[in-house]
């Protein structure tokens, strides 16, 4: 992942509305919610909701598919995990120890197969 990708990524999860709307298409999961269902959650105006969705698209952060009527957007978590691991690729500095209570921390919530 390049820095302008990283830059733009952050700068979009970096207000509050935009993080909730991400953190709510993550837990909805690979569904994906219809662009209305987000801002009643939210409690949006569809005008501002349409806003945030644009700028967390161009940000790649999520992605969106017409199904019917409802534009449905979904989270790329592929693109989060890309974000995540290349701010954290340094963390180590070829010592596995900095980073180990970061990976025990996230192994709860994330148990691998």
């Amino acid at each position: 992942m390049e820095s302008e990708q990283v830059i733009l990524a952050l700068a979009a999860l970096a207000q509050s509305t935009r993080l909730e709307v991400f953190r709510l298409l993550v837990k909805h999961e690979p569904a994906g919610l219809p662009a209305g269902e987000i801002g009643r959650t939210l409690a949006v105006p569809q005008n501002t909701m349409s806003s945030h969705l644009a700028i967390l698209t161009r940000a790649g952060l999520v992605s969106s598919a017409r199904r019917s009527r409802s534009i449905v957007y979904r989270a790329d978590l592929a693109r989060f995990q890309s974000l995540a691991l290349f701010l954290l690729q340094d963390c180590c500095g070829s010592r596995p120890e900095v980073c180990a209570p970061l990976v025990a921390n996230l192994t709860p919530c994330c148990p691998t197969e």
